[in-house]
């Protein structure tokens, strides 16, 4: 069992095209079942990350399929997974 603190130190890579989405800021749980159902990772940044981030990774816990000492591995299209940032 890992503790969401623990999940936010590794680093999530698709193993689709091997992008390394980077780091999770958050993560989306189902209240009535207490389970995790997505995974938050921050989008690619406007100009070289520097004035904030329009988009997401929103990864859904059907496409994690490993999780390791350093890494998460999911299996996903990027075009699925990337969506505008929800203020």
């Amino acid at each position: 069992m890992a503790r969401i603190y623990e999940l936010r130190q590794k680093e999530v890579i698709n193993i689709k095209d091997g992008c390394r989405l980077g780091f999770i800021c958050d993560i989306e749980i189902d209240c009535e079942c207490g389970k995790i159902t997505a995974l938050i990772i921050p989008g690619p940044g406007k100009i070289f990350g520097i004035f904030g981030r329009e988009q997401e990774y929103k990864v859904k816990w059907d496409c994690v399929k490993q999780i390791g000492d350093d890494l998460i591995l999911i299996e996903a299209d990027a075009k699925d997974i990337l969506a505008d940032c929800e203020d």
